[in-house]
């Protein structure tokens, strides 16, 4: 009987690792990106499919908590109100 792997991980060796950070926002925003586009493409294997699917939330998560500690710092520098911005 073929052994199963015990890990996704070791099951897709070649997907990046779904806990390792962007470098910044924008690198998480770039990545993100690109796995749409593949995982819209329709073309992945299924295994990849999966994998690319959890770095997906893993980046989403990531980027939301970036923004939402930017907003936090907004707020903080506005005395606790967002004003509208003047053009």
């Amino acid at each position: 009987m073929p052994k199963v792997p015990s890990s996704p991980s070791a099951a897709v060796p070649d997907l990046p690792d779904a806990s390792a950070l962007p470098a910044s926002y924008e690198a998480g925003l770039q990545e993100l990106e690109q796995l749409v586009t593949e995982l819209e493409s329709g073309q992945l294997p299924l295994d990849q499919l999966l994998g690319s699917y959890q770095r997906g939330a893993a980046l989403l998560a990531f980027c939301r908590e970036r923004l939402q500690a930017v907003e936090d710092q907004i707020k903080v520098l506005d005395a606790g109100s967002l004003k509208a911005w003047a053009e």
